[in-house]
């Protein structure tokens, strides 16, 4: 593969993984509308491992305290802080990994990689972004995240599995519902990613491995760290842009984007 797909691959998976934008749909899109031949499982695989390696990094103290308490957990003890956020990840990423299981042995999540379910997604689950972050209290915090809540916005991320839907707009958007701050429901949703990522990377990347040869598994690692750098540089930028604005931003190129991709699609 060209080393320039391989870059637009990287670029778009890093900068929109964290966005409320929807990495899966703008990677489905990219073969589709620019004419490029589509960039495979094993890329596909590499950009979330390298998005995943930076969003551990940016988060490496919650990331660390949750390692630790994993222990303590598997021993059926929820008495430290590690130990109930290592519950929690785990237990808002049941619903998602759940249905995701579902969908990929039944075939379902390759008929819904379409244009049609793209935009109506991008336009629709954006609208609901706005309503959440305009209507939501905002008075929580990421220290008052409890089970409940993390079955809630579980249940919101496994909506994600429609192309289009954004994993982190509709995780924001379920926290944003239930109250927390724009800044909190983002680094819940982040958080969240980590078991989520893992657990897709497992599944297609076993099955990957298995047909990959050793150029396609060297453009991976070089897809990987281009997808790294990108999502650090994103993340780091909204994070810190949401101390001073909401969501509109992307909820705006979320509806722009839908209405030009429903256009295409009905033509």
């Amino acid at each position: 593969m060209p080393l320039f797909h391989l870059l637009l691959v990287a670029i778009i998976q890093g900068v929109t993984e964290f966005l409320p934008v929807s990495s899966s749909g703008h990677l489905i899109l990219l073969p589709n509308l620019a004419g490029l031949d589509d960039q495979g499982q094993v890329i596909d695989v590499s950009v979330h491992v390298g998005t995943l390696f930076a969003v551990v990094l940016y988060f490496w103290r919650d990331v660390g305290l949750a390692i630790l308490g994993l222990p303590r957990l598997l021993t059926g003890r929820v008495d430290t802080p590690g130990s109930c956020l290592a519950m929690l990840l785990l237990a808002a990423s049941i619903p998602v990994v759940a249905l995701g299981l579902l969908l990929h042995l039944t075939g379902l999540d390759a008929e819904m990689r379409s244009i049609k379910v793209i935009g109506w997604a991008m336009l629709v689950f954006g609208i609901v972004l706005y309503w959440a972050d305009q209507a939501g209290p905002g008075r929580k915090k990421a220290e008052d995240w409890n089970l409940q809540d993390a079955m809630v916005i579980g249940v919101w991320q496994a909506i994600a599995l429609i192309p289009g839907t954004s994993r982190s707009g509709i995780t924001i958007t379920g926290a944003r519902f239930l109250g927390y701050t724009r800044r909190d429901a983002a680094r819940l949703s982040m958080l969240m990613s980590i078991p989520t990522i893992i657990a897709s990377g497992v599944l297609l990347g076993a099955e990957s491995v298995v047909d990959a040869n050793v150029s396609l598994l060297r453009e991976g690692l070089i897809a990987a760290a281009m997808a790294f750098g990108a999502a650090l540089l994103a993340l780091s930028v909204m994070m810190r842009l949401l101390n001073r604005v909401s969501f509109t931003p992307y909820v705006i190129y979320r509806i722009v984007l839908g209405i030009v991709l429903l256009v295409v699609a009905y033509r």
